[in-house]
């Protein structure tokens, strides 16, 4: 009977351009040979496209918290955020890519959003059947 178990890599929050919400693009060692170089990049380049356009500052942002400000944060009851929109789209990129890219690889990219925009965690399933 083959045991089930489960390694965990880490990605780090990329903090060279500031405090904004990136990843590190470069690939971990315990995935090379695993997957692709240029899959996973473009993985990361995603998601970090996602929190860019979550974190940018315009006419509409400016109107939310504007907005929020007023009515006591009651409006953000009656309708989507930007930042919401944007991390919607997050889960539904890292699940496309679970389910085209990395689930046929025995991996699994966790939402960044349940590490609390920390780290991206990527499991490499059944490790010791390897």
């Amino acid at each position: 009977m083959a045991q089930n178990t489960v390694m965990k890599v880490f990605v780090q929050r990329d903090y060279s351009r500031g405090t904004n919400c990136r990843f590190m693009t470069e690939m971990p060692v315990e995935l090379q040979g695993k997957i692709d170089d240029q899959k996973f990049l473009h993985t990361i380049q995603g998601i970090n496209e996602i929190m860019d356009d979550a974190e940018r500052i315009s006419v509409g942002s400016y109107f939310e918290n504007c907005l929020g400000c007023l009515t006591g944060y009651l409006s953000l009851l009656c309708f989507e955020t930007q930042y919401d929109k944007c991390l919607k789209r997050l889960t539904e990129y890292v699940n496309q890519q679970n389910a085209n890219v990395y689930v046929p690889q025995g991996l699994m990219v966790i939402n960044p959003m349940e590490r609390g925009l920390r780290v991206i965690e990527i499991c490499i399933l059944n490790v010791g059947s390897r």
